[in-house]
């Protein structure tokens, strides 16, 4: 058994199976390796879930399928959608938790919002979801199954085509990189010709700075990589990000200055959302270019997105400009993300599902020695 398995059934969920584990499933089937290639393409490239559609397999490996195995995803609970267009799903995972899932069209492409974790351990101060607290991390087939619903659902709707999705990103519910035994599969999925096919950098993982996992996730995929920066100095960022008190600025800075070293034509994106009176001083402008000189980064600078009883407000549009004109000049690629989804709660930081079952986990993670 997997890790892509849930406890609330007998049967094998395939869906988070990338190919090699199921290669290794039907060689204990006792059926040929290219089997596992036809399942894979029938699951996600073909979006089927019925093992008796998949008409290249003979009759009886169909139903020996149907006896051991599934193809189970999350179950839409609710669905939204803005005027800009963007969409948001509460979905339902089996054990009664939820998490969230966003889609943001655009003219060129279409990206998904992918969840790895029900909540989130980390505590940012200024993340709605952060402050939910933490339940527990999404299986394979949990954090691949936002791809395979969302695929459907979009591939039904007026319009819509087989490629509305061009670009993934691991930036919902939860910090990725503490979930990194399930979050690779996921990504093995999300780029085999079998399945996805997406281009390795229209993939991109978002981590708060987990510098062991981040040493990882460098050796096994070289996917996008975003850092939730939002800070310039330590002082500032262990507040707002209290990871960085594990893993302070100068180690962060290390690792993303080495992490494309063997292809200079790629960079590592920096996450920085602009709080009123906070973080968005020139004086703070200043300090972040400071901090990323000879670090090969590209700047996304984020209107804050409010929620419920935060302390936090949104930085003057005339500051955001101010910030971003001072980081242009010291020669940093540098843009302001336009906000979208906001109207209903899909915007950065504004992601919350239903936590039903805190943990200690975050107070164990900051207590554990580095």
């Amino acid at each position: 058994m997997t890790t892509t398995e849930t406890a609330t059934t007998s049967k094998i969920n395939l869906l988070g199976h990338p190919l090699a584990a199921l290669e290794a499933f039907f060689a204990e089937l006792g059926e040929k390796p290219y089997r596992a290639q036809q399942v894979l393409k029938w699951i996600h490239h073909f979006g089927v879930s019925d093992f008796q559609l998949m008409t290249n397999l003979s009759k009886p490996l169909r139903e020996k399928l149907a006896l051991v195995a599934e193809i189970r995803a999350p179950e839409v609970a609710s669905a939204s959608q803005a005027e800009d267009g963007t969409q948001k799903w509460l979905l339902r995972l089996a054990d009664g938790n939820s998490i969230e899932t966003v889609f943001i069209p655009e003219t060129t492409r279409g990206t998904l919002c992918i969840s790895s974790q029900v909540g989130c351990v980390l505590n940012c101060d200024f993340c709605s979801t952060g402050k939910q607290g933490f339940s527990r991390n999404l299986t394979s087939a949990e954090i691949i199954g936002q791809l395979w619903f969302a695929v459907r659902e979009l591939s039904l709707e007026k319009g819509a085509h087989d490629h509305a999705i061009t670009n993934v990103v691991m930036m919902g519910m939860g910090e990725p990189l503490l979930n990194f035994d399930n979050l690779m599969p996921s990504l093995d999925i999300m780029l085999s010709d079998h399945a996805y096919g997406l281009a390795k950098r229209r993939v991109t993982v978002s981590t708060a700075g987990v510098i062991p996992v981040m040493h990882q996730l460098r050796a096994a995929t070289d996917v996008a990589l975003a850092v939730s920066l939002h800070a310039p100095n330590d002082e500032l960022r262990d507040k707002l990000v209290p990871l960085n008190k594990k893993y302070p600025l100068a180690e962060l800075m290390k690792v993303c200055r080495d992490y494309f070293k063997d292809d200079n034509r790629r960079y590592v994106t920096m996450e920085y959302v602009l709080l009123d009176g906070v973080n968005d001083s020139l004086e703070h402008a200043e300090q972040l270019a400071a901090l990323l000189k000879n670090v090969p980064a590209k700047v996304n600078l984020i209107p804050f997105n409010p929620f419920p009883f935060t302390v936090y407000k949104r930085s003057s549009p005339e500051t955001i400009d101010r910030f971003h004109a001072r980081l242009v000049a010291h020669g940093l690629n540098t843009r302001v993300r336009k906000t979208r989804g906001d109207a209903i709660d899909a915007a950065c930081g504004q992601l919350v599902g239903q936590v039903q079952d805190r943990t200690r986990r975050r107070e164990r993670y900051f207590s554990s020695s580095r």
